[in-house]
């Protein structure tokens, strides 16, 4: 037993914790959840927790389902919402075979594979997201539209009877779980958040999203009120998004950094950023898994001037150009570790596990292969014709979840990133929604063509 596994249990009876709930995710981003009492803590440490694989979204078939959930004692934290005076704890689990291997189907691991490859390269992946959401006045009933929970705009103070310090006490939880916030405010449409997480190696980060969402729903219940992280809930209003910001490190260096470059910005960091376009396409549908997630980026591209809101639909890199997928953000230009990329069409919703991992293999790819970084876009690529976007060599993003895992099935790169049967899996599941989806007779064809048809 190392250190980390005794230090848990010392504090399960110093703090006489009566359970732990161990964490972890299906494919498609679902956290899952089984709770152990201390006693038998120590075996899970030692053999893990066995259960049935074949019952979890994209795990293993019937004839395979044997797997064990082996706790990662570096994330245990107590959950600082519950109300019993013995608390309850968490710890995040890896997924393992019976013979103790890692389960190719755990997206923990998927993304484990993908930083060993940058350790093989002498990288540390870093990763800063800005999560949106919106707070709403109730969990809408089928059928019923959205209410935000009040009328603000960008950055404005918003005092509201029920939830006006919603984003206090959130933080407030957030800290008291290790998870360190930067930034918070109010977003540019009535009722939407946006909370900002510290920098941290990307693993760490991934497992913060996950207790992050879980944290504003319990949060906005407590306060009568609900949290959602659906990519767009309304027409009106912009959606939700989780720019990412990236950096690689060697050590306590910062390789994205070059004094004296043009935006700091090494040759390195512009390889990586050119690996980040060139599979763009490719990653769409794990970065934007949803049906939902493609009116989230082509509201703002289809209204002027992308009045819709900052969600990229093109495939550019720009410096400070908030149209473009690709950002390089000026706010510290003087600090050499503060220069990093920015990467803007990921949903909150998505899997963070799987979405990390095939950005960093894209980036990564730049780098091996030595890829050349096109030109910068200076302009609103919104507000550009498709010819002058087509003169200057900018693509456009899937506009579909169909279109996207169209690209994503011929992706050698998407293929390798996560692994034959998450690859399998997921295209299967995401087919399947779009087949869903594409049956339904929608409020719009009920209300444009019932009446005159």
């Amino acid at each position: 037993m190392d250190r980390q596994e005794e230090f848990v249990l010392r504090t399960l009876e110093e703090r006489d914790i009566r359970f732990v709930r161990l964490w972890f995710t299906d494919v498609l981003g679902y956290l899952k959840s089984v709770a152990v009492a201390p006693a038998e803590l120590e075996g899970a440490f030692a053999e893990g927790i066995g259960f049935d694989g074949s019952a979890i979204e994209g795990f293993a078939r019937v004839y395979e389902a044997d797997m064990i959930a082996k706790p990662d004692a570096s994330t245990f934290q107590l959950l600082p919402w519950r109300g019993e005076a013995s608390g309850v704890g968490r710890m995040f689990c890896d997924i393992r075979m019976p013979d103790g291997s890692p389960s190719y189907a755990d997206p923990r691991y998927v993304l484990k594979r993908a930083l060993g490859h940058a350790a093989e390269l002498g990288f540390t992946f870093y990763t800063h997201p800005e999560v949106e959401f919106f707070l709403l006045k109730e969990r809408p009933a089928p059928g019923v539209k959205p209410e935000p929970i009040d009328t603000g705009g960008y950055f404005d103070h918003t005092p509201h009877s029920v939830a006006h310090d919603f984003r206090h006490e959130s933080i407030q939880m957030l800290e008291s779980m290790g998870i360190s916030v930067e930034f918070s405010h109010h977003e540019g449409a009535p009722g939407q958040q946006e909370i900002d997480l510290r920098y941290a190696d990307a693993l760490t980060t991934a497992d913060n999203i996950m207790s992050f969402r879980l944290v504003m729903k319990e949060v906005a219940l407590q306060q009568g009120v609900y949290a959602s992280f659906m990519p767009k809930p309304f027409t009106e209003y912009p959606g939700s998004g989780m720019h990412t910001h990236m950096s690689l490190f060697e050590g306590d260096r910062n390789v994205f950094y070059e004094p004296g470059a043009e935006f700091q910005l090494s040759k390195l960091g512009r390889m990586f950023i050119a690996g980040v376009l060139r599979h763009a396409a490719e990653i769409t549908a794990v970065c934007n898994q949803w049906v939902n997630s493609y009116k989230r980026l082509w509201g703002a591209a289809e209204s002027a001037a992308g009045a819709g809101g900052e969600a990229p639909a093109y495939i550019c890199w720009g410096h400070n150009n908030r149209s473009a997928l690709v950002r390089i953000p000026m706010y510290k230009p003087h600090k050499g570790n503060a220069t990093r990329v920015e990467f803007r069409s990921v949903d909150s919703a998505c899997n963070p596990y799987l979405a990390f991992a095939v950005i960093l293999e894209a980036g990564l790819k730049g780098i091996e292969a030595g890829y050349e970084l096109p030109p910068g876009a200076e302009d609103d690529v919104w507000a550009l014709t498709s010819a002058e976007r087509r003169a200057l060599g900018i693509s456009p993003l899937p506009q579909s979840l169909d279109e996207a895992i169209t690209v994503m099935q011929d992706s050698e790169l998407v293929a390798q990133a996560l692994g034959e049967h998450v690859f399998d899996f997921f295209l299967r599941n995401k087919r399947a929604e779009w087949s869903e989806y594409r049956h339904q007779v929608t409020q719009f064809e009920l209300d444009r063509y019932l009446p005159v048809l």
